[in-house]
């Protein structure tokens, strides 16, 4: 999976930003916390579930399973507005 070409990213301030380029049903603009935003950089280059939690761990101290659930989550909401390519 991959951040849908439609979807461009910006950091702000430690913040990601992820900006509809017009070309998706999805107009506006998602605003994410660093966790979120890691996520997201992730998601610029192909990659799977199991990897992102795996450099989520690497990086975070948290159980594994929590930050499974978390990034699953973020997928999701991502899944929604049109922003990931399967």
């Amino acid at each position: 999976m991959k951040l849908n070409s439609a979807f461009l990213t910006h950091d702000d301030n430690g913040q990601k930003l992820i900006v509809s380029t017009g070309a998706s049903k999805f107009a506006g603009l998602v605003r994410s916390n660093e966790p979120a935003g890691f996520i997201i950089g992730c998601l610029e280059q192909e990659t799977t579930l199991s990897e992102i939690t795996e450099k989520m761990a690497a990086r975070y101290d948290a159980p594994k399973d929590v930050i499974e659930r978390d990034v699953k989550n973020i997928i999701d909401q991502l899944r929604k507005i049109g922003a990931i390519d399967e």
